[in-house]
């Protein structure tokens, strides 16, 4: 067999004698492993295997996981600030997402996203919420309001931003709509509140800036302003 493979290297007329001649011994290159590694490689009989999960390049993968009707918006109405807002929302939306981002009212902050700080608080139909906690749609057609309806002509501001102001209990201002806000709601519900009532009040809100001792001082000097407007009115 020897020389027939050689006579075969070598064109020497034999090749197809050697192809002939060639016994049983000798190995396929299409059926033995061992020389089928120096040639083309042979098709794999297995299935073909799915593609890892989260590959970048893997057809059809949504960001978010979306069955049926939960990918479906809801057309609702927004009351705020004494205007109307109709939108279509995702379900999973919260209200602060949607004032911010798709009403462009940005004096609502989001702080810690849990409802801990309060820098996310609006009222809403007499009500102080954590817009951060709060589904948009379940908002529909109620009465919010947001800082930005305490001076709504932006040209006068309200007794207790004045206050807020006059009394330093403003530094970095990150918790103060919040702080105002939770301040509008005590002062429409008890209009002579004592220190600890406004404490009470303001135990959702947190600030590291000024100790709440400032704070407190403002929402008193509002109610004492608030008492003497009242006054001249009559």
């Amino acid at each position: 067999m020897r020389s027939c493979y050689l006579s075969w290297k070598s064109g020497s007329g034999l090749v197809s004698g050697s192809k002939k001649l060639r016994s049983d011994t000798e190995s396929d290159p299409d059926t033995d492993p061992e020389r089928n590694e120096l040639n083309e490689p042979t098709k794999s009989n297995e299935p073909n295997k799915p593609n890892k999960p989260n590959e970048p390049n893997e057809p059809n993968k949504p960001n978010k996981p979306i069955s049926g009707a939960s990918i479906m918006k809801h057309e609702i109405t927004l009351n705020i600030n004494g205007d109307s807002y109709s939108l279509a929302v995702d379900p999973w939306r919260t209200l602060n997402e949607v004032l911010r981002e798709d009403l462009n009212l940005t004096g609502t902050k989001l702080g810690c996203g849990s409802g801990d700080c309060g820098a996310c608080t609006v009222i809403v139909d007499d009500r102080s919420v954590s817009s951060c906690l709060t589904l948009a749609v379940e908002m529909d057609q109620k009465e919010i309001l947001t800082i930005e309806g305490l001076a709504p002509s932006g040209e006068e501001l309200h007794p207790i931003q004045e206050s807020f102001v006059e009394k330093g209990a403003i530094q970095c201002g990150f918790c103060t709509p919040g702080m105002e806000l939770s301040a509008y709601h005590l002062l429409s519900h008890n209009r002579n509140p004592s220190d600890g009532e406004i404490r009470e009040s303001l135990s959702g809100n947190l600030c590291r800036c000024t100790g709440y001792n400032k704070i407190v001082e403002a929402i008193a000097d509002t109610a004492n302003k608030m008492k003497s407007k009242r006054k001249k009115d009559k």
